[in-house]
């Protein structure tokens, strides 16, 4: 009885310390404007999309400039990490020194800027990321330029971000991975279930090509050499689902 109880204790912390949640890829205001934010035991990751000319705001914890506690902020400045001055005040950038984010990916296609960032999920004076299916409220905006400043008004609001879990129990095509992204045109596609097309459309919805996966595997290398650069949209499929992946050629 005591062995049955402690391998349930250990199956249960295991699935804690290696389970992984996701908002989602969420589409924000305006085109080409998402925002995804991922947490496992340790660290957060933000995938932020928005105009190559304008700063790119995300505040945590809040539903107005008042009540978030943190902000992410990728503008013209080295700085990343900022903390909420007031409705109408313009947020303040943390001290050099407890910066916490971490700019991984920083990248430009056509007009449209890809940014991943990540940090731990717990980092003092900043918002507390839990790695649970808690909602993350948010508020988010985009400046007319790249100089921080007031946000443009059509391309600002606020959003309860819901998590979905991404553990070892998800053996769906939604917890399917793309690396490396942005790529020349080959890259690799790592699913926990079996894969047997890929069908590749451009930004706009117009169909480009298809990739039969003949042996249902659940690790494929592509090769789209010859594709413009640019942003495009992968319907991955099986027999019981589908899912949808971004990859950004360059």
């Amino acid at each position: 009885m005591k062995r049955k109880l402690l391998t349930s204790i250990f199956i249960c912390i295991g699935t804690f310390s290696f389970a992984q949640f996701t908002t989602g890829t969420v589409d924000l205001i305006g085109a080409n404007r998402t925002l995804k934010i991922d947490t496992d035991a340790t660290t957060v990751t933000l995938t932020l999309t928005g105009p190559s000319t304008a700063w790119l705001g995300v505040g945590f914890g809040g539903t107005s400039m008042s009540s978030v506690s943190d902000m992410f902020i990728w503008n013209g400045t080295a700085n990343r990490d900022y903390t909420a001055s007031g409705s109408r005040s313009q947020p303040s950038a943390d001290a050099a020194a407890s910066q916490s984010w971490t700019i991984v990916s920083d990248v430009v296609v056509g007009s449209t800027r890809t940014v991943i960032a990540t940090r731990a999920l717990v980092s003092a004076g900043d918002y507390t990321f839990l790695n649970n299916s808690s909602t993350i409220p948010v508020i988010f905006a985009e400046g007319a330029s790249t100089s921080l400043g007031s946000g443009s008004h059509n391309t600002r609001g606020s959003r309860g971000l819901t998590r979905t879990t991404l553990g070892l129990e998800n053996f769906s095509l939604q917890a399917a991975s793309v690396f490396p992204n942005p790529s020349n045109g080959s890259f690799k596609i790592k699913t926990k279930t079996g894969l047997n097309k890929i069908n590749i459309f451009s930004q706009i919805g117009a169909f480009v090509r298809t990739i039969e996966v003949t042996d249902n595997s659940d690790n494929v290398e592509v090769q789209v050499e010859g594709l413009q650069t640019g942003v495009y949209l992968m319907e991955l499929t099986n027999k019981s689902e589908k899912s949808w992946k971004k990859v950004i050629v360059n």
